[in-house]
C-alpha cells in the first residue's frame, strides 16, 4: 500500500502538484508502527485527480476526497482545505481548497498534523508534530477550544491516542477535554461506542484500556459517554484483565461495568443477580452496540453471574455453565475479580475442577428427545421441555450411562413405572 501511495504521489508531482503523505500513517511510520492504510494529500483538486487517474471515485466531493485505485489498493487523496462553521459540533458548514500549511492547521492534534513526502523522505511539521511525538504528548492544534468545539469526537479521539501510545495530555488540551465533556452527548451514539469499542479491542494491551477508562472517568467524559453520572472510581478488575485474544471489548465493558457499579463483595451479588440486565441496556443504548455486542457483553455478565454460584451447583449444572457461550470470557473475567474476596474460593475451585469436567464432556448429544416421548404415548406440552431437560442432567451428572438407561429414567420419572413391569 505505501508503495501505491508514494507511486500516486510521484505522479502528482509529475504533472505540476504538491503532493504528500498525511496524518496518522505519517504518525506511526515516525513511531516505528506499520500504519493501517495511507492517506495522501495533495494540491490537486478532485477534477484535476479524475484528469490524471483514471480510476477514481468521489468519497466526499465536499470535502475534495477521491478514492484512487492504484497498483491493486484504494487510496483516499484528499486535496488540501481549510474549514469553518461547526454548527452540528462535527461537521464543518464551510469548505475551502488551500496549501499544506494551512490544511495542517484545521487537523485535531499535533501528532496528527505531519506530512511525510516519501520522495524526498522528508517531514514537513507546520504545528510541531515532531516534537510532540518526541516528548509523548498529546496536543490540540492551536487553540484546544476551537479544536473540540469543531468536533466534539475529538474528545475521545485525545483519549484513545493518550491510551495507545501510553502519552500524557498536555495541560490545556485536557483542561479543554473537560471543559467540553458535556457536550460529548451531541455525538451520534454509534460514533461514540465506535471509539470506546477501539480503545478495548482485543489488540489492545491491559495497561491501554485501563488507561483510557480512568482517563475518561479523570476527564469527566465517562458521564456522557455511558450516559449515567461520573463516577471516580478505581478499576482493579479492568486492570487485571490479562493479554488475552479471548478479552475483547464485551469483556473490557463488563469489567469497567463491575469496577463502577459492584466494588466489593455487598455490592457484586446483588448487582450480578438482579442489576446488571438494566445497567447493560442503558451501555447498550448509550454506546449504540449492534446485537452481537449486547449479546456478547449480556451473556459475559451472565456467565459471571453463574460462577457466583458455583458452590451450589450439581454435576449437571456445572456441566451446563460450562457450555454456556461465552464461558471462556465470562471466566476470565471472573478471574480478574479476585481482589473481592468471596470470588477468591471459587476461583481456586475452578482450577482444579473445570479440566475435569471439560474431560468428561460438557455438551453431548443427548441420549433422549421429544421423539422419545411421543413413543411413550405421551402428547406433546410444555412439560416436555422440563422433562428431557432433567433426563438431560441425569445423562450429565451419569446418573445414566447410555440410551437404554436414559429410556428406562424417564420411563420411570415421567410414567411412574419401570420398562421391565410393562407399558
Amino acid at each position: 500500500m505505501l508503495d501505491a501511495a508514494t507511486k500516486i504521489i510521484l505522479i502528482l508531482k509529475d504533472a505540476g502538484h504538491v503532493a504528500y503523505l498525511a496524518g496518522g500513517c505519517v504518525r506511526d511510520r515516525l513511531l516505528g508502527i506499520a500504519p493501517k492504510d495511507y492517506d495522501v494529500a495533495t494540491s490537486a483538486t478532485p477534477p484535476q485527480l479524475s484528469a490524471i487517474f483514471h480510476n477514481t471515485q468521489l468519497v466526499g466531493e465536499a470535502f475534495g476526497v477521491v478514492l484512487v485505485r492504484l497498483m491493486g489498493c484504494h487510496i483516499e487523496v484528499a486535496t488540501f482545505r481549510t474549514e469553518w462553521g461547526y454548527s452540528d459540533g462535527r461537521r464543518p458548514d464551510g469548505v475551502a481548497f488551500t496549501d499544506a500549511e494551512h490544511d495542517a492547521q484545521r487537523r485535531d492534534f499535533t501528532i496528527n498534523g505531519l506530512f511525510e513526502d516519501p520522495i524526498e523522505n522528508k517531514i514537513i511539521d507546520y504545528v510541531g508534530g515532531q516534537q510532540d511525538l518526541q516528548a509523548g504528548i498529546i496536543r490540540a492544534i492551536g487553540d484546544p477550544d476551537k479544536r473540540f468545539n469543531e468536533d466534539y469526537l475529538r474528545l475521545l479521539r485525545a483519549i484513545r491516542f493518550a491510551a495507545r501510545m501510553g502519552f500524557e495530555i498536555e495541560t490545556k488540551t485536557a483542561r479543554a477535554i473537560r471543559n467540553h465533556a458535556r457536550y460529548l452527548g451531541q455525538i451520534s451514539r454509534e460514533r461514540i461506542g465506535i471509539e470506546v469499542d477501539l480503545m478495548f479491542a482485543n489488540t489492545v494491551e491491559p495497561v491501554q484500556r485501563q488507561l483510557a477508562a480512568k482517563l475518561i472517568q479523570d476527564l469527566h467524559l465517562d458521564g456522557p459517554t455511558l450516559n449515567e453520572d461520573h463516577r471516580d472510581v478505581t478499576l482493579p478488575t479492568l486492570g487485571a484483565l490479562p493479554d488475552h485474544q479471548d478479552v475483547d471489548a464485551a469483556v473490557c465493558l463488563a469489567a469497567w461495568m463491575l469496577d463502577r457499579h459492584a466494588r466489593n463483595g455487598l455490592e457484586l451479588l446483588p448487582f450480578l443477580a438482579q442489576g446488571f440486565e438494566r445497567t447493560m441496556t442503558q451501555w447498550r443504548n448509550a454506546l449504540s452496540m449492534s446485537n452481537e455486542q449486547r449479546d456478547a457483553l449480556a451473556n459475559t455478565l451472565r456467565v459471571t453471574a453463574k460462577l457466583m454460584q458455583w458452590h451450589e451447583l450439581g454435576i449437571a449444572g456445572k456441566k451446563r455453565l460450562l457450555a454456556m457461550s461465552r464461558f471462556a470470557q465470562g471466566r476470565i473475567l471472573f478471574e480478574a475479580m479476585k481482589e473481592i474476596q468471596i470470588v477468591r474460593p471459587i476461583a481456586d475451585d475452578l482450577r482444579v475442577q473445570v479440566p475435569i469436567l471439560l474431560a468428561q464432556g460438557v455438551n453431548p448429544q443427548p441420549w433422549v428427545g421429544g421423539s422419545d416421548l411421543i413413543e411413550l404415548g405421551l402428547k406433546p406440552s410444555p412439560a416436555f421441555g422440563d422433562w428431557l431437560d432433567q433426563a438431560y442432567d441425569a445423562q450429565l451428572d451419569g446418573t445414566v450411562c447410555d440410551r437404554q438407561q436414559a429410556l428406562a429414567w424417564i420411563k420411570l420419572k415421567v410414567l411412574g413405572h419401570s420398562p421391565d413391569k410393562g407399558g
